[in-house]
This record gives structure tokens, C-alpha cells and sequence, in this order.
């Protein structure tokens, strides 16, 4: 039963230390992409240290389950493991057990209130702008809608569409509205969304575990940063910056009172003082780093049979 509990302790040490860990470096608004892909690596490392550990847990509880997991692994290989059967082995898989499948409600309930929430909007934009004779709903369909306040968001979904209103349109000059479409743009294109949604049922269901809470926190102000830059590569960074004062000039986000949208005049301030992009070569190790963190838990659970065999 060591490796369970090492998996068990490697999970719990990732899952607090992680966040800590991040927050102190310097890197992550320098490079969003990197930064988000890390923080997945992350917390696929500790989600698989609780689904190693509940397997080899119920492998030692139960023979049925040991026979189907060691089914092609020599005898050695199986006593390596040292797996006895006890109660503290079921208690273990049955509470992970649990864990998996609440945090599986929690991402059904996440997905359907999404999808409840589109299918809502959908049917109000078609409200406020039907389809003409003859017009099939597409994927890349921009819709206008009157409204005295400036906005733009896209509407993900099987058709996805990007709506602006028309104060918007009065306020956003030059490229200025090309550069809000194509951050909306890269969101849909990176499927942002799933990340939200994802991070968001993660925090919900395990409040009290730092590394999900970080992880909804820092991918809400992660993925507009990579918006951000993505737009800003083909419209400048001015232009972007301009474009978000325009929309968010009215919402008091730029007042000394702290709003929703506090994370506006940050990002209108990173974009005005971009800061300097880290060298290709150190991309490429943080990159290479975040792949290895899941590999982790896999190692530890491969040890003891890699030892046998060998």
C-alpha cells in the first residue's frame, strides 16, 4: 500500500504548493499560452494522482479488481506492490471513488447550465435578429443589436456568433472593431470556453482545494490575456488597448472602486507597457516542464514493476 499513499501525499503536496508556487513567478502575464498550459499540466498531475491511487487502492481491496489491472503482469510484478487487502485500502478507493464521481456531477452540471445559458441567449438574439429568407445560421454570422451600451461577446455553440451593438459600432474606430472581433475570435478558436467551464466545476466541487481555486481564478484572467495577444499581433497593441477603453469607459472599471471588471485597466495597462516576450529556448523548457509534471505520478506508480521486471 505504499504506492497509493505516495500518490495520495505527491497529489495533496501538488495541490498546495502548486498555486503558491506560480504566484511567485514572474513569467505567467509574459506568456499567457505557456501559463495556461501549465496550470493544466498541473492539475491533470493531481487528477491523476487521485485516479492511480484509487486503482491500485481497490486493486488491493478487492481480487477481482486486482485481476483485471495486474491481468497481464507477471507474479513478481503483482508482489512488488505488496498489495494487501484491508480496510483502509477500501476506504480509500470508495472515497476517491466518490470524489471522481462528484466532480463529474459537478462538470455535467457546469456544461448543462452552459448550455442552458446559450440556448437562452440564442433564442433572444434570433428575437432581436431573425434570420432573413433564404439566410442559414454559420458559424463565422455576426449579429448587430441595438443597445445604447457598447459591447461585443461571442455566443459559443454548434453555430458560433459573434454580437455587437450597435453602440459599438458608434464607438470602436478604424481597426478598432476588427481588433475586438478577432480577440472574441481567438477565444473560439483556443475553445476557452472548456477551459472555463471545466475550471469552474473543479473550483465548485472542491472549494476548499487550492490548486482548482487558483486554477478557475487564474484561467478567467488568463485566456483574455492570450486574447489579448492574439489580437494585438495583427491589429497592434494600441489598437486593442483603445478598443477596450471605448467599451469599458462607461462601466466605471477605471474609477477608484473596485469592479467585476477590475481586470480591465490591467490589461489596458500590460497592452500600453507590453512587457518583454521571454526567449524562444526558455518557452520551450517551460513548455517541456509543464509536459513532465503529469508524467510524475505515472513514474511512481511504474516504479515498483519496472523494478521487478528489471
Amino acid at each position: 500500500m505504499m504506492v497509493p499513499a505516495a500518490l495520495l501525499l505527491l497529489g495533496a503536496l501538488a495541490a498546495v504548493l502548486a498555486p503558491r508556487l506560480l504566484a511567485r513567478t514572474d513569467w505567467q502575464d509574459r506568456e499567457p499560452v505557456v501559463a495556461l498550459w501549465v496550470w493544466q499540466c498541473v492539475v491533470v498531475a493531481v487528477l491523476l494522482c487521485c485516479a492511480l491511487s484509487m486503482t491500485l487502492s481497490a486493486a488491493a481491496a478487492w481480487q477481482g479488481v486486482r485481476g483485471h489491472v495486474f491481468a497481464p503482469a507477471p507474479h513478481a510484478v503483482v508482489e512488488a506492490y505488496a498489495l494487501t487487502e484491508g480496510p483502509w485500502a477500501a476506504a480509500t478507493a470508495v472515497t476517491l471513488a466518490l470524489g471522481a464521481a462528484w466532480s463529474a456531477t459537478m462538470l455535467a452540471r457546469e456544461i448543462t447550465r452552459a448550455r442552458t445559458g446559450r440556448r437562452q441567449q440564442s433564442g433572444e438574439l434570433l428575437l432581436r435578429a431573425p434570420l432573413l429568407p433564404g439566410e442559414q445560421p454559420s458559424s463565422e454570422r455576426l449579429v448587430v443589436l441595438e443597445g445604447e451600451r457598447p459591447d461585443a461577446w461571442w455566443l459559443p455553440g454548434a453555430a458560433p456568433r459573434l454580437v455587437v451593438t450597435t453602440a459599438a459600432l458608434r464607438r470602436l474606430k478604424g481597426q478598432q472593431l476588427d481588433a475586438v472581433l478577432a480577440h472574441e475570435q481567438g477565444h473560439a478558436r483556443a475553445r476557452h470556453d472548456w477551459l472555463l467551464h471545466s475550471s469552474a466545476a473543479l473550483a465548485t466541487g472542491f472549494p476548499r482545494v487550492p490548486v482548482f481555486a487558483a486554477f478557475r481564478d487564474e484561467m478567467h484572467r488568463l485566456v483574455e490575456l492570450a486574447a489579448d495577444d492574439m489580437a494585438s499581433r495583427r491589429f497592434g497593441r494600441l489598437t486593442i488597448a483603445l478598443a477596450l477603453v471605448e467599451l469599458n469607459e462607461d462601466r466605471g472599471v477605471f474609477g477608484p472602486c473596485p469592479t467585476p471588471q477590475a481586470h480591465v485597466p490591467l490589461r489596458v495597462h500590460r497592452l500600453l507597457t507590453p512587457p518583454d516576450r521571454l526567449p524562444a529556448v526558455r518557452r520551450l523548457r517551460l513548455t517541456a516542464a509543464g509536459a513532465l509534471v503529469p508524467v510524475v505520478p505515472v513514474l511512481v506508480t511504474f516504479v515498483p514493476g519496472l523494478r521487478a521486471l528489471g
